[in-house]
């Protein structure tokens, strides 16, 4: 099992995950997070630390749809050790739903 970031987190990118993660296995893009399956060790320290309720375990029906998605850009990526700067509106976007359309495929 690994965790999955969701479009939750698009427009918003907060980062606040990065900073617990013992194993640095969040990469960013453009718009949002990213979780590289095959680095995540499970721990679940990132889930509770996202203000966007992005992040869900792959068991999760919710992360279905984002788990490739989050394997595909990982692998393409940088890598992100440390919290940046959210975009100035991540407030105005935080909980608003059908943001998937807004995803970029561009790196961060």
């Amino acid at each position: 099992m690994t965790y999955v970031v969701t479009e939750n987190c698009i427009k918003c990118k907060y980062m606040d995950c990065v900073e617990v993660c013992p194993v640095d296995c969040f990469y960013v893009g453009e718009n949002m997070l990213v979780i590289n399956p095959d680095e995540c060790i499970d721990c679940g320290v990132c889930e509770p630390e996202c203000p966007a309720e992005a992040i869900l375990p792959d068991s999760d029906k919710r992360a279905s749809d984002w788990a490739e998605l989050n394997r595909t850009y990982s692998g393409q990526w940088p890598n992100i050790t440390r919290k940046g700067e959210p975009p100035a509106d991540a407030e105005d976007w935080k909980g608003k739903p059908g943001k998937k359309d807004l995803f970029s495929p561009e790196p961060g």
